[in-house]
């Protein structure tokens, strides 16, 4: 399977609401690399790299969100793969 990397802006009710840290949870469960970070705009920004499958979980996973969000939309682009990180973290605001 093919290595990816994907760049993720979700929008709406995503800040305030645990989206940063139940994303990290759920892209290490699934074995991914990468940062999520609060965005001045209010949004939540993600990057996020590993096995294609489990991208593509992440972003569906990131239609939704917590229980506690109401993502409204996922800005979504495809990049290429870099294998930078080494963990998947939380960048400071």
């Amino acid at each position: 399977m093919a290595q990816k990397r994907i760049h993720l802006v979700c929008r709406g009710r995503v800040q305030g609401v645990f989206f940063r840290a139940s994303t990290q949870r759920e892209a290490r469960r699934l074995g991914l690399t990468g940062w999520v970070k609060n965005r001045a705009d209010g949004a939540v920004e993600v990057v996020a790299e590993g096995e294609e499958d489990q991208v593509k979980d992440l972003l569906a996973w990131a239609q939704h969100g917590p229980t506690t969000a109401r993502v409204e939309r996922v800005d979504t682009r495809w990049r290429s793969y870099t294998g930078e990180f080494s963990k998947f973290q939380i960048v400071p605001d």
